[in-house]
């Protein structure tokens, strides 16, 4: 255990040192999140695992909701970029801020656009998913109600 609290100490400090450049914790979590979106719609959509899909469904669809609350989180992180935007200092050109502040000015649009990014990526798959799972849901019912019929003739 002491092994893991050293880990987790070192893991804590790099996170936390203002001269590394590392992704913060949200935005960590909503790309997990979109991975997890997007691992869930290639199996829905792979050919061949018809075995795995009613289970699938099922995970999916406890899944979906709980997943929604992406939504919120999404529109609070691209409300926080742009606060960051509007309180952003002016460096319009190199002339007008010293170089080093103008390369810091120009990785943080680029942070900017790159986490803009991962907002629409997260919430598109998060409504293709809702409606994927939705349609195959709909598709093994209708299923169902075919071989209903067919079980009557």
């Amino acid at each position: 255990m002491q092994g893991f609290s050293n880990f987790l100490r070192r893991t804590l400090s790099d996170y936390w040192r203002p001269d590394r450049q590392v992704m913060a914790l949200e935005w960590v979590v909503l790309g997990y999140v979109a991975a997890a979106e997007a691992t869930m719609l290639l199996l829905f959509t792979l050919p061949g695992l018809d075995r795995l899909r009613p289970g699938l469904v099922t995970v999916t669809r406890s899944a979906v909701k709980p997943m929604l609350s992406v939504i919120p989180f999404a529109l609070f992180l691209l409300l926080d970029i742009y606060w960051k935007h509007e309180t952003r200092p002016a460096c319009g050109d190199e002339h007008s801020c010293s170089p080093a502040e103008f390369i810091r000015h120009q990785k943080s649009l680029m942070k900017s656009q790159r986490n803009a990014v991962l907002i629409a990526a997260a919430l598109l798959l998060n409504w293709l998913l809702f409606a994927v799972t939705r349609l195959v849901v709909h598709i093994e019912q209708l299923s169902q109600r075919i071989e209903k019929l067919k079980g009557q003739d």
